[in-house]
């Protein structure tokens, strides 16, 4: 199984994937940065996003999140 993982984060050519590159790069950001990097990061990209996004946007993704919320809770009793 482990040895099929592998195969699947590896490209034709037995390069490191995108996807495997993306993860091993999220760990090590991880491993070198505490909470007050990804609580200022997530502010400078919302932030951003407010700049360029108007109010549908964010009442859209409102919605949907609390539609998987709802859902989430429903499937908790």
């Amino acid at each position: 199984m482990a040895n099929n993982q592998n195969n699947r984060n590896r490209n034709n050519n037995g390069n490191m994937s995108v996807e495997e590159a993306g993860r091993k790069g999220g760990e090590a950001t991880s491993r070198n940065h505490d909470r007050d990097f990804y609580d200022e990061i997530g502010q400078k990209g919302g932030e951003a996003t407010s700049q360029y996004r108007d109010r549908d946007f964010y009442e859209e993704i409102g919605q949907k999140g609390g539609e998987a919320r709802s859902r989430q809770r429903n499937n908790d009793d």
